[in-house]
Parts: C-alpha cells; structure tokens; sequence
C-alpha cells in the first residue's frame, strides 16, 4: 500500500521520513492532486541507472539504423580475441 500524504505533513519531516524505505516512496499531494515524491537513495540510483541504460541502448538503436549493424561473428571476434565459430 503506498504511503500517501498531504505536503503539509513535512512540518513534521521526520516522521514523514520515518516512512521512507527502499521500494517504499512516500508520495506527497498538494491540494488533493499528487505532486511529489520522496524515495530512498538506492530506489533513485537504482532509477537512475536504468535511465542511463535505456539513453545508451536508445543511442546503440539509432547507431545501428544509421550506420548499419554489426553482424554476430564480428561480435564474436571482438570478445573472443579473433576466434569465431
């Protein structure tokens, strides 16, 4: 069950905190509607890992359709030092 509060709830910050754990992000609304949220460090690197990953492979697609794949020997080759089967 998600843990939602009113951002009036962080005059008393530390007991919003307390709340606060790993897969457990405290959402905070703001005149009823949901505005901010507040997560454990290792759920936001966790995030933020994904995020460079998904930019990366998004960048390899592009590469890819613009200036031709790589075929699965040359791969091979490259990770095996020449050696392809």
């Amino acid at each position: 069950m998600p843990a939602i509060k009113p951002v009036s709830d962080l005059r008393s910050y530390t007991e919003v905190l307390r709340d606060v754990e790993p897969g457990s992000p405290v959402f905070l609304t703001k005149n009823g509607h949901g505005r901010y949220a507040i997560l454990d460090i290792r759920d936001y690197d966790r995030i933020e890992a994904e995020r460079r990953l998904a930019s990366a492979l998004s960048a390899g697609r592009a590469s890819g359709e613009k200036d031709g794949w790589v075929s699965e020997s040359d791969v091979r080759a490259r990770f095996t030092g020449g050696a392809t089967t």
